[in-house]
């Protein structure tokens, strides 16, 4: 009788026992410098970043990040928090998507004799791709095609994120990530730190 109930319960825990692809986490903090590429005038500031698994295959996430604009010498503020699903598809592979809410503003600045207004956009993003310990334990990688949406602030856009962990220690690495947008690019590079 015991016999069977232990293996009741062990069937019964199977679909919530999957885990994240060997050698990837989603249990992190980094922090480091981030820059925008823009058809105008160019940004570059300070990000912090952070991730914490839930469970074995959900994890909440946020991001925030400052910028100063180039010759204007007005801040820009992004941050997000969202909700991440990953799914093992092999076993240095997982499947990852994230859902999160967005917020981007500036306060007011002048531009020659003209006072700009401050401004504040609230709206969504989500993203799937893969999530991938490459080669060796000591590489990670993720390549994510994605859609974001500022309401009825700006128009929506799709992108793509490509980012890459070299790590020097179990808990220590030098993190990566640039987004490809329609008219922009923002990248950001750091340290890691993960448990």
């Amino acid at each position: 009788m015991k016999k069977s109930l232990l293996a009741l319960t062990l069937l019964a825990a199977a679909p919530f026992a999957a885990s994240a692809a060997e050698g990837v986490s989603y249990n992190y903090v980094e922090g480091g410098y981030t820059a925008t590429n823009i058809d105008g005038p160019d940004a570059d500031g300070w990000a912090l970043k952070g991730s914490v698994a839930l469970h074995p295959n959900f994890h909440v996430f946020a991001d925030y990040n400052t910028q100063e604009i180039e010759n204007i010498n007005v801040d820009f503020d992004q941050w997000r928090v969202g909700l991440g699903y990953n799914h093992e598809l092999s076993q240095r592979v997982d499947l990852l998507t994230r859902v999160a809410y967005e917020k981007a503003k500036t306060d007011s600045f002048n531009a020659g004799s003209v006072r700009v207004p401050s401004f504040s956009a609230d709206g969504y993003s989500v993203e799937v791709g893969v999530n991938s310990a490459l080669i060796t334990n000591r590489l990670n990688g993720y390549a994510l095609a994605g859609y974001e949406d500022g309401g009825s602030d700006y128009d929506g856009d799709f992108y793509g994120r490509l980012g890459a962990q070299v790590k020097f220690t179990p808990n220590w690495s030098a993190s990566a990530d640039v987004k490809f947008a329609d008219g922009d690019t923002q990248w950001f590079v750091g340290p890691r730190f993960s448990w």
